[in-house]
């Protein structure tokens, strides 16, 4: 069970085996269902999630009801609604497991505790959340100038995972197109 996520700090950190066993401790085994709302957007966000097996999404729903899917985070991956939390406002969107998922669960609480605890563990919260901001904004500010052909060959060179493992429908509501759109897309490649 803890098998992924000590490889994934044996090699982002140069903790000693006790360490990592000991900050493992601090995650509990939750299976989600498929298509499983982890939060809900009027919930406040208390765990922060080490993905195993499956794949996980953030997305919001507009006045009309249509998705909007911001994120994906696929296995040996971390992934939390951060600004609800980081701030412990409602989060405003929705984490959602799209696959029968096998997750490790950290408490918000024990979260910090071991980053306090741990520079190496400061370190890796550090680079997902600078990686986040900067997958984000390559993504707002690349896409603006993108037509969608463009947009597809953005996501195959940074995100080509999204393309292969999600639906078409999540993956254009993630590239701002419609589904017919994006299978035009990839069709020309």
């Amino acid at each position: 069970m803890f098998k992924k996520i000590k490889q994934y700090l044996d090699e982002k950190t140069s903790l000693q085996e006790r360490e990592i066993n000991y900050i493992v401790e601090f995650f509990s085994l939750k299976n989600a269902k498929r298509n499983e709302i982890l939060i809900n957007q009027s919930e406040v966000c208390n765990n922060f999630y080490f993905i195993n097996k499956g794949i996980l999404r953030i997305f919001t729903l507009n006045s009309e009801g249509l998705e909007a899917s911001r994120f994906f985070a696929f296995e040996g991956m971390f992934c939390t609604a951060l600004p609800s939390f980081i701030d412990q406002k409602p989060a405003g969107e929705y984490l959602q497991s799209l696959e029968k998922s096998e997750l490790l669960v950290c408490k918000r609480n024990d979260f910090y505790k071991l980053i306090k605890q741990f520079p190496e563990m400061d370190r890796i919260y550090r680079e997902i959340l600078e990686l986040g901001f900067i997958t984000s904004q390559k993504r707002i500010y690349g896409f603006q100038g993108f037509n969608a052909l463009e947009k597809v060959k953005w996501t195959i060179e940074n995100q080509p995972q999204i393309l292969l493992r999600v639906s078409n429908k999540m993956a254009a509501s993630y590239l701002g197109i419609s589904p017919s759109t994006l299978s035009r897309a990839k069709a020309r490649l």
